[in-house]
C-alpha cells in the first residue's frame, strides 16, 4: 500500500508551476484531478494549503498523497531503439544531449507519425530517472543538431534562450542555381495556407503583414561555393524560427534546395544528386544551462556528403561555420 510522500523541490527544477511538478510524476492524471487534489488540501508544500499554479522553490517540500498507478504499461522502447538513438548522440553532459537527427525521422509524431525521436527519448536517460525533453524541432526531412534538455531547469533555460534568439543555428544546403547577390538577408511576410496536396496541409506562402497569421521571417546567406551556376553550396542563419523558414526564403528567391518537393522553382536539378531534401543544421552555439557557452557541429548526412562529391564542393573550406556570418 501506498504511504503519503514528503518529496524535497530539486534544484534541476527550476522555478515550476505545481501542478505541473506533479504532472510530471503522474502524468496519467488529467489536469482536474491534479486541481482537486491541490484543493482539497491533499497535497501541500512546506506543510500549508497552496493553488495548483502557485510556482515552487528549490528546497521547498511537496506533501504527496497516494495517486493510483496508470493502468495501461508504458510502450517503452526496445533494445534497438535505444542503441539506435544513442548512435545519435554528438555530446551530452549533466544537462544537455545534442543529437545528429537523420534526414528522414520526425522530430514529434502524429497520426501517420509512429516513429519519431519524441518517441524514443526513454532511450536516453542513461543515469537519470526522467527523460530528455525537445526544446526545438526540426523537419523531417532536415538532418543535424537538435538539443534536448535533460532536466526541468536546463529545458526553461534552453527555450529561453531560443525565445531571446540567443541560440545561433547555422544551415548548409546545396541549392539549385547561384543566388545573386552572393550573400545578403532575406525577409518578408509568410503565414500557413493549404497546399496543393493531401501531404501539404502546412505549408507556408507569401503573404502581407495584415493577412491574418501573418508572421515576419528574417535569413541571413551566404554563398561558400559554386558549381558552375547550375547548383551552389550556401551557409544559412535564420534570425527567426518560423515554419519552413529556410525552403520557403530560398525559394522565394528562385534557388530552391535541392530535393524540395514541396518549394520548388523553376531551375532544374543536376544529376547525380540524390532525391532526398539537402539541407543540414550544421551548427548550434547557444548559452548553455551551468554556464559558458555550448558549441556543437553535426557531420555531413551521407546523401550531402556524396552531392559535395558530385558537385566539387569541399566541407574543410568552412574551417568555422559561424565565421561567414561574422
Amino acid at each position: 500500500m501506498k504511504l503519503v510522500e514528503q518529496i524535497a523541490v530539486s534544484p534541476d527544477e527550476g522555478e515550476v508551476r505545481l501542478d505541473r511538478w506533479l504532472r510530471r510524476r503522474a502524468p496519467h492524471l488529467t489536469q482536474g484531478q491534479i486541481e482537486k487534489l491541490v484543493r482539497t488540501g491533499q497535497v501541500r508544500v512546506d506543510g500549508a494549503r497552496a493553488k495548483a499554479n502557485d510556482r515552487l522553490q528549490a528546497g521547498q517540500i511537496i506533501r504527496v498523497p497516494p495517486i493510483p498507478e496508470e493502468r495501461r504499461m508504458p510502450r517503452g522502447v526496445s533494445e534497438r531503439d535505444v542503441e539506435f538513438v544513442r548512435s545519435l548522440v554528438l555530446h551530452r553532459d549533466d544537462d544537455v544531449i545534442v543529437l545528429n537527427k537523420p534526414a528522414g525521422l520526425a522530430t514529434q509524431g502524429g497520426a501517420k507519425t509512429p516513429r519519431h525521436i519524441d518517441a524514443l527519448l526513454d532511450g536516453l536517460k542513461f543515469e537519470r530517472e526522467e527523460k530528455p525533453k525537445l526544446v526545438h524541432r526540426l523537419d523531417r526531412d532536415t538532418s543535424g543538431c537538435l538539443v534536448l534538455a535533460r532536466h526541468p531547469r536546463a529545458a526553461a533555460h534552453l527555450a529561453a534562450a531560443f525565445r531571446a534568439r540567443e541560440a545561433e543555428k547555422i544551415y548548409w544546403a546545396i541549392v539549385l542555381g547561384s543566388p545573386r547577390p552572393l550573400s545578403g538577408q532575406i525577409r518578408g511576410w509568410m503565414c500557413k495556407k493549404a497546399g496543393p496536396g493531401e501531404e501539404d496541409r502546412e505549408m507556408m506562402r507569401r503573404c502581407v503583414q495584415t493577412d491574418e497569421g501573418a508572421v515576419h521571417a528574417i535569413t541571413d546567406y551566404v554563398t561558400l561555393s559554386d558549381a558552375g551556376g547550375k547548383a551552389a553550396w550556401v551557409a544559412l542563419k535564420p534570425l527567426t524560427g518560423r515554419t519552413h523558414q529556410l525552403r520557403f526564403h530560398m525559394a522565394e528567391i528562385g534557388c530552391a534546395i535541392a530535393g524540395d518537393r514541396k518549394y520548388t522553382c523553376d531551375r532544374a536539378t543536376p544529376g547525380g544528386l540524390a532525391d532526398q531534401l539537402h539541407l543540414h543544421a550544421r551548427a548550434i552555439r547557444m548559452p548553455h544551462p551551468s554556464g559558458g557557452t555550448l558549441r556543437v557541429e553535426a557531420p555531413l548526412p551521407a546523401h550531402m556528403a556524396a552531392g559535395f562529391e558530385t558537385l566539387g564542393f569541399d566541407a574543410r573550406e568552412a574551417k568555422d561555420a559561424f565565421e561567414v556570418f561574422a
